[in-house]
């Protein structure tokens, strides 16, 4: 009888100890197992890679494809981010450190090699900033790339005209130039000229010979194919940034957004305020300075024919050009310009020197605070180390665009910079 007992307990006990077990083999299923229709099929393949002695490679992957396939939703088409890995363990601060120092580097080797082409790039993007005011105006009347197409027609119709009006006159005034020539020589030998006096003291016939007949007939062609390849790679550069500028023109919104939503949204609204005062001086800036290089190039030519000097319509256009170049550009304009003027006479080189000077000062409190208004406000000594330290790194790209860019640092520093050391 006690033995029944004995048995009945023990029966007893055996389905709760048994109970117990099946509890605790659902929760480690829970734990490290899937869950779902496909539970059974992971089981199955487990097994079928545990008889093998390896697992099912396939069987794993084709289940791991069906959980993507019943995690896709219309809200998150590709899945819903993972936990973010541990930034603070050992491996990935040794990892991200190595990964910096390598992309750093990586970086620096892409801009040192691509340096040319990221100077056309730059030098687009910031045309295409300049002439988005326009663009924009006219978008209150046409769709944008109407927009875009029409000022660009306008861009090419004043080259195209300007050129068409300047080529015959340039050819006309070279062909002058070829054939007083030999007369320029005679005045180098005769030592009563000025320029036979500036021959004799600075032998200008003889290091012109040199330069010209230097090494042979070998170095010749070789500056000649030198001068040849010169003329294609301008002509190469100037049709790249044109292309680049018109398709900046036309992409410039997309390519704001794209630049302000790289900001964190907590600051991006700042961002957005600040990044449009900057984009709102580089448009002044470069309209402000393609209307004084206007007015210097047209006064140059009425002063130029007034006093009869020759070659006006050319020195016209390099003082235009020149004067594109802050700071330095009018200058450089007016000393070659005044050199010129020596062929008429003495007292029309000073006069001409004279009006370069004044002309300088006019242009510097007259017509850009009028024509520029509040678009760049720098100061005349950041000015000047801007357009120094521009042209020292990218040569006369540097010279054009460092003062925009100065604009733009000191919006930053006022902006960020000043009041948070202010509130340390």
């Amino acid at each position: 009888m006690a033995q029944d007992t004995q048995d009945t307990g023990m029966a007893q006990d055996g389905p709760a100890a048994a109970g117990e077990q099946p509890g605790a083999d659902q929760g480690e299923a829970a734990a490290g197992q899937p869950s779902g229709p496909w539970a059974r099929s992971f089981a199955e393949s487990s097994d079928r890679g545990s008889e093998a002695g390896q697992p099912a490679a396939q069987d794993i992957i084709e289940l791991a494809e069906q959980e993507a396939e019943a995690s896709r939703a219309p809200e998150t088409p590709l899945g819903v981010p993972g936990r973010p890995l541990n930034r603070r363990s050992p491996f990935m601060v040794g990892l991200l450190g190595a990964l910096g120092v390598a992309t750093t580097y990586g970086l620096v080797q892409l801009v040192a090699a691509a340096r040319e082409v990221l100077i056309l790039i730059g030098l687009a993007l910031f045309l295409a900033i300049g002439l988005d005011p326009f663009v924009r105006r006219l978008n209150r009347l046409m769709p944008r790339w109407l927009a875009v197409l029409a000022v660009t027609l306008i861009m090419l119709g004043i080259v195209g005209g300007f050129l068409a009006a300047a080529i015959p006159p340039l050819a006309a005034q070279t062909a002058a130039i070829v054939r007083e020539f030999p007369q320029l020589i005679e005045q180098l030998q005769n030592r009563s000229s000025l320029l036979g006096h500036l021959n004799d003291r600075y032998q200008l016939q003889q290091r012109a010979e040199q330069a010209l007949s230097g090494g042979g007939s070998g170095d010749l062609v070789n500056g000649v194919l030198g001068a040849g390849q010169l003329v294609l790679g301008v002509v190469g550069s100037t049709v790249t940034v044109v292309v680049l500028t018109i398709y900046f023109l036309a992409d410039l919104p997309r390519i704001r957004q794209l630049i302000y939503r790289m900001v964190p949204s907590s600051r991006r609204a700042r961002a957005i305020l600040i990044g449009d005062e900057m984009f709102a001086k580089v448009g002044g800036f470069v309209l402000g300075n393609l209307i004084t290089s206007l007015i210097a190039g047209v006064g140059t030519f009425i002063w130029l024919e007034i006093f009869t000097v020759p070659y006006p319509l050319v020195l016209s256009i390099m003082v235009a050009l020149l004067d594109l170049i802050p700071v330095v550009g009018s200058t450089i304009g007016g000393i070659i310009v005044s050199a010129v003027a020596l062929s008429v006479s003495t007292p029309v080189a000073i006069a001409t020197a004279a009006f370069y000077i004044i002309f300088r000062l006019a242009e510097d409190y007259l017509l850009v605070p009028r024509i520029m208004g509040k678009a760049v406000e720098v100061s005349a000594t950041v000015t000047f180390v801007a357009v120094l330290l521009g042209g020292a790194v990218l040569g006369i790209v540097g010279a054009l665009i460092a003062i925009p860019i100065a604009a733009a640092a000191r919006i930053i520093l006022q902006e960020t910079v000043f009041p948070r050391l202010d509130r340390t």
